[in-house]
């Protein structure tokens, strides 16, 4: 298995593993759903329905392949997929915090881009 591929598959592990916690804590009315694009390497973590009255659409992480590495575009978990990402072997040069400004990037212990 290629890189990329063992990348994109540890993204989809770890956000599944999300969904399933979820599942054992269900807010009722709201549904985690995993999204996937193995093609093009997008994997998006959402969440929706409907909270009482009120329509709920909500990204909690999006994270793809480009340029050879992980682009966390967004990032709502508590930890932090990039910190379990490195915890599974992905290198920090091999993950960048999109969601940060790129000249605001340097000052992580991430890849700028």
């Amino acid at each position: 298995m290629d890189k990329l591929s063992h990348y994109q598959n540890l993204i989809k592990g770890i956000l599944g593993q999300y969904v399933e916690w979820d599942s054992h804590q269900p807010m009722p009315g709201i549904e985690s759903l995993l999204i996937a694009d193995d093609e093009r390497g997008h994997c998006i973590l959402m969440e929706l329905g409907w909270l009482q009255e009120r329509r709920i659409l909500k990204i909690r992480v999006y994270a793809r392949i480009r340029d050879d590495k992980i682009w966390i575009e967004e990032d709502w978990t508590e930890e932090g997929i990039a910190n379990e990402l490195v915890r599974a072997g992905v290198p920090k040069e091999d993950i960048v915090l999109a969601f940060h400004e790129p000249d605001m990037r340097r000052y992580t212990e991430f890849a700028v881009a």
